[in-house]
């Protein structure tokens, strides 16, 4: 949408059904052009400051992807973990919720790299969800998001950590996310695992482990993803497996079991029930592109105005517009930085209190109690 010097470019979120349509936003010789990154970078390497060049993005920032996994959903999974009536089943709602996060991403393509103060606010029905770019080396994210309907607030700090290993890229996730569901006095604290950037056979998926607590009544989850080995010949993509155990006696519950992109089981070990925790097609498919409801309220910061000219250069496959665009966008970001060196300013984020420990690493804590609805929305289909 665009009026009066005012553009915002939405594109389509990406889901598990339509992540091979973002072919249409690469240039040709994928493989051999992101081979060649190779080049630039050693074992080791800080590749938070690496520059990709327009061919190398998806016409959205890592701001919108990681709200798209809140907000854009086929169902209302957040507020279904406030319905349920015992402890254990609210457990495993939000651990559905928690995997529902997990989206598929693209070998030898990424999402722009937020700059400083660029923030994305969306509303899909009740919940209203605000992502604030905290830091920009090293990248930080903030994301805070309230449902006054179902009372439950949202609290999400992640700052990826990539690592060249010689075989690999290892992007690790720190920092945690929070859900608190008010109604019933319970927080929930999780992690997230790591993205493996593979090169032989290429390709791009989540490892590592994650973990889900819930201090007030002693419940934890603890997850391992897996995928292929090195060279692909033996495993299975997408996997993931764990548990749930009771923290305080030590016992374990349920056997969790499946794949993250098709679905997901508990065992309980009780009787041996097996259930469908997680469905990735019902949850994850369909997905409705945000629109612009109000384009003047739409801030100078946010996230698909700030990339309007990079994204429609890159749907349009015209490459020198898009660069010239983004080589402007990164120009201003260096006056900006030389400007406040000058004066000895440091930036402060505009929505989030930011604390930074050796110990604990990036902290944030919102500073508005609730969010307030959106300029851009979600069309709802539930």
């Amino acid at each position: 949408m665009e009026t009066k010097g005012r553009k915002v470019v939405l594109t389509k979120p990406i889901s598990i059904e339509c992540v091979d349509s973002y072919d249409e936003y690469k240039a040709p010789n994928m493989l051999r052009r992101a081979l060649s990154l190779l080049k630039d970078v050693r074992p080791g390497s800080d590749l938070t400051r690496l520059q990709l060049p327009p061919m190398f993005n998806i016409p959205k920032s890592h701001l919108q992807c990681y709200g798209e996994s809140v907000y854009c959903i086929s169902d209302d999974l957040l507020g279904k973990c406030n319905t349920k009536e015992s402890p254990i089943e609210r457990f495993k709602a939000v651990l559905a919720w928690n995997i529902s996060t997990l989206r598929p991403l693209l070998f030898g393509v990424s999402p722009y790299n937020p700059i400083l103060g660029e923030t994305h606010h969306v509303s899909r029905g009740s919940l209203n969800v605000l992502l604030e770019q905290i830091s920009h080396h090293p990248p930080v994210t903030a994301l805070h998001a309230t449902d006054e309907k179902e009372n439950i607030e949202l609290l999400w700090c992640q700052h990826p950590v990539p690592k060249f290993t010689g075989t690999l890229i290892e992007a690790k996730m720190r920092g945690q996310r929070e859900v608190k569901l008010m109604n019933h006095g319970e927080t929930y604290v999780m992690n997230s695992p790591s993205l493996l950037f593979k090169f032989f056979p290429p390709g791009v998926e989540w490892g590592g482990s994650d973990w889900l607590r819930c201090h007030e009544t002693g419940l934890e989850a603890e997850l391992t993803f897996g995928g292929k080995s090195f060279l692909g010949l033996r495993g299975t993509p997408r996997t993931i497996k764990g548990k749930i155990f009771d923290s305080s006696s030590n016992r374990q519950l349920f056997e969790i079991n499946g794949q993250w992109d098709k679905s997901v089981t508990l065992k309980d070990l009780r009787n041996g029930e097996v259930k469908v925790l997680y469905n990735a097609k019902e949850i994850t498919s369909g997905l409705k592109t945000p629109i612009v409801k109000d384009l003047n309220g739409v801030c100078q910061s946010e996230s698909a105005m700030v990339w309007s000219e990079v994204s429609q250069g890159i749907m349009s496959k015209n490459w020198e517009k898009a660069r010239e665009a983004k080589k402007e966008i990164e120009k201003n970001q260096r006056v900006l930085q030389k400007e406040r060196k000058s004066k000895s300013e440091t930036w402060v984020p505009k929505y989030f209190n930011v604390s930074y420990s050796k110990k604990n690493g990036w902290n944030c804590s919102p500073l508005q109690k609730t969010i307030p609805p959106a300029p851009i929305v979600v069309p709802l289909n539930f």
